[in-house]
């Protein structure tokens, strides 16, 4: 139970009282529960929140991620997974055959998908007529499959290749089978911090302008924080409140994911204080000030191929109410260092979520809930 008293002796008296009525929480009072000594305070708070918004649900999605290629122009300092070059060891450049592939390798079991989840590098060579085709294909080989592809970040490079505007990117995308996108890209808001770390990546006002155009067209997109590495905490409050003004605005968010920067493969050399032997406890504050801001994105993930399982599952108590999916092939996390599988079945997915003390839901790429497949389904 929230102890009124005990908050108020740790001087969250008006966050307390606020939280409990259901209204907004301001920048300074996000700037105080990020300095709050006492985590588990900061997370019965954002758990209140969780469990009036989605009770004991926690959601997952029978999902197949495909990275097409890590080639990029962006040259982000922090990026493991980006190559500069086709040439250059451990690049890769998928065909529309390979992706086709994959799709068809799923679709030949048992085991229905929910979300085809595609995104990659902005490659040089890539023009969005390529994009455009692989979407009809895939829309062709599974026409009920809602495709959810192409960050921010990817939509104004397709919109520098072709000479037009963001806007016609996305109606044309859409035209060809886009029904959501991921929330990549947004990294930290700060451009000053921006300069530093991917100073070549489309800019914080471009990327929320461009996801405004997304949800003016009726594609519903995710957001993201990359935090953990050079920002600060007021950076961090600054981001998740644009991002708050955004959804006021053209509410077409369904889902944050905060990602924390994993530190290996990386030229993004990180102080002492921000090294992995006090990562965990933050990671867990910071879905939870993400959950107690963000009061108009209706879901908060915990990403289990960054967090790990058991920190996934502990993020559930601390605001999160999504799980992402199977996910079958990752290699973004993992060429940064995850050490979590690279995909997971539906019966460990559930489990894990059991196992946390919650209730499992399926759901498709766009949050809806789907009913159970029939028993003959693979689950392994």
């Amino acid at each position: 139970m929230l102890d009124a008293a005990y908050y108020a002796a740790l001087g969250l008296s008006s966050i307390y009282e606020k939280v409990l009525a259901g209204q907004r929480l301001s920048r300074e009072d996000g700037m105080a529960l990020f300095a709050c000594p006492d985590i588990t305070a900061v997370g019965a708070l954002a758990h209140h929140v969780r469990c009036r918004m989605h009770g004991d649900a926690t959601s997952y999605v029978v999902n197949r991620q495909i990275n097409y290629t890590n080639v990029c122009v962006n040259g982000c300092v922090f990026c493991a997974f980006r190559r500069d070059r086709d040439d250059e060891e451990g690049a890769f450049r998928l065909s529309k055959e390979d992706i086709l592939d994959r799709l068809r390798a799923a679709d030949a079991t048992p085991l229905h998908l929910d979300e085809l989840h595609i995104v990659g590098g902005c490659h040089p060579d890539l023009p969005l007529e390529w994009f455009e085709d692989v979407l009809r294909s895939a829309r062709a080989l599974n026409p009920d499959l809602p495709i959810k592809a192409f960050t921010p970040v990817e939509i104004e490079h397709f919109s520098r290749m072709a000479g037009i505007s963001t806007l016609d990117v996305l109606r044309r995308l859409k035209a060809a089978g886009l029904v959501m996108m991921p929330g990549g890209g947004a990294e930290i808001f700060d451009e000053g911090l921006r300069a530093r770390i991917c100073p070549h990546k489309a800019s914080s006002d471009a990327w929320l302008r461009i996801s405004g155009e997304a949800h003016s067209l009726g594609i519903v997109t995710n957001c993201t924080m990359l935090f953990g590495h050079l920002e600060t905490p007021a950076m961090r409050v600054d981001h998740l409140c644009r991002l708050r003004e955004q959804q006021d605005k053209s509410g077409g968010f369904t889902c944050f994911i905060p990602l924390p920067f994993l530190t290996h493969n990386s030229r993004l050399t990180l102080p002492e204080e921000k090294q992995e032997a006090v990562r965990g406890l933050d990671e867990l504050r910071t879905i939870a000030v993400s959950r107690l801001l963000l009061d108009n994105i209706p879901h908060i993930k915990a990403y289990w191929i960054m967090l790990g399982v058991k920190q996934a599952q502990a993020a559930l108590w601390y605001g999160a109410d999504d799980l992402d999916g199977t996910i079958i092939e990752e290699r973004i996390g993992h060429m940064a260092g995850a050490t979590s599988a690279q995909g997971m079945t539906i019966d460990e997915l559930e489990n894990m979520i059991r196992q946390a003390g919650f209730r499992p839901v399926r759901r498709n790429a766009t949050f809806r809930e789907v009913s159970p497949r029939a028993s003959s389904e693979v689950r392994a």
